[in-house]
């Protein structure tokens, strides 16, 4: 195959003022004995400077794949983008060569993965972990590695960063050890920033921290990023969209307000009617019937129609195309304004 040239573009700049990371139709597929899985099924989503976008679903759906496609990391086999566009500043990367692509991976796009215990290493101290970053990719000698480690550890705010610089993994609790892993994830300064269910395994108070943490790195450092979560109720604060997946697909994408006080898929009312709320007690938490479908054998029309309250004979035959309701706002359902009014009173 042939792979396009992709010349750099300045920092502050996209082709004819486009998005900064757009996904077109992106199609990602598992080959396996059993069978082949239709992972990714045409998933668009763009971000622009600054902004973050909250990619939300169940476990399965699709989220975690997609930002490993962004990145280049799947596992190839079984993973196979079968067709698509990922566009970084209007270079797209599925047609980059490799080197072309570790050039943008951790320098333009970085990623922090969920379980920071397996993340990181066990056997070398988290400083000199950070600090390998900066000398294999920015050409750093050891000792201005060593000292921007410490200062990516107080950006993170590590307490005693100098102190801590030679400490193990281990020795932190979860919450710093996922501190550990956005400092990592900064060291080379990227312009989009994936957060992969950063809080996960972590309580409830070390979550609004590492929330709070990324919501003012996100502003101080004029990043962009996604965040990757299942729990609506950690982005509320946070993002500015939110793209939620179902079966591979984005089934509504919406201002995050507009999402919050009107959902207009039933997917996504689920998921709202779901939270716990302190305002009600004494009841029953609220939940979606039913599992996430087998992505080996997708049912018909919608993917949703065997949990849906709302379906109807249309629902089994015919895939519903995104419905745009206005303000950029999109829902894949057939019965989105009945949707959006029921959720609305």
């Amino acid at each position: 195959m042939t792979h396009a040239t992709v010349e750099p573009t300045p920092a502050s700049a996209t082709p004819d003022g486009g998005h900064l990371l757009e996904l077109k139709d992106l199609h990602v597929e598992f080959r396996t004995n059993e069978g082949v899985a239709q992972v990714i099924n045409g998933v668009s989503y763009h971000l622009d400077a600054g902004e973050t976008l909250a990619v939300l679903g169940e476990s399965g759906s699709g989220k975690s794949v997609t930002a490993q496609a962004i990145m280049g990391i799947l596992d190839t086999p079984p993973a196979f983008v079968r067709s698509g566009q990922i566009l970084y500043r209007g270079q797209d990367l599925l047609t980059a060569s490799e080197e072309q692509r570790r050039q943008v991976r951790g320098k333009e796009i970085a990623m922090i993965f969920q379980d920071a215990l397996s993340a990181l290493n066990p056997v070398f101290p988290v400083g000199w972990q950070i600090g390998e970053t900066l000398r294999q990719r920015s050409g750093m000698s050891r000792g201005d590695a060593r000292r921007r480690a410490v200062e990516l550890m107080d950006l993170v705010k590590i307490p005693g960063a100098a102190k801590r610089i030679g400490d193990y993994p281990h020795q932190f609790s979860g919450g710093m050890r996922q501190r550990v892993m956005i400092a990592m994830a900064l060291a080379l300064d990227p312009k989009v920033l994936i957060a992969d269910e950063p809080t996960t395994a972590l309580d409830v108070t070390v979550q609004a921290q590492i929330m709070d943490l990324l919501a003012d790195l996100r502003r101080d450092l004029n990043m962009a990023m996604i965040l990757i979560t299942h729990d609506l109720g950690v982005v509320a604060g946070v993002a500015d969209r939110i793209a939620v997946m179902y079966a591979g697909r984005i089934v509504e994408h919406a201002d995050v307000r507009a999402l919050y006080k009107a959902p207009a898929h039933p997917y996504t009312k689920g998921l709202l009617e779901s939270i716990p709320r302190m305002d009600v007690r004494g009841q029953e938490l609220s939940t979606i019937k039913g599992l996430p479908p087998n992505l080996m054998r997708i049912p018909s029309g919608c993917p949703f129609h065997p949990r849906c309250p709302y379906v109807q004979q249309v629902c089994v035959d015919v895939v519903p195309h995104d419905l745009v309701l206005g303000d950029g706002r999109t829902s894949a359902c057939h019965f989105a304004q009945e949707v959006r009014d029921d959720s609305a009173r």
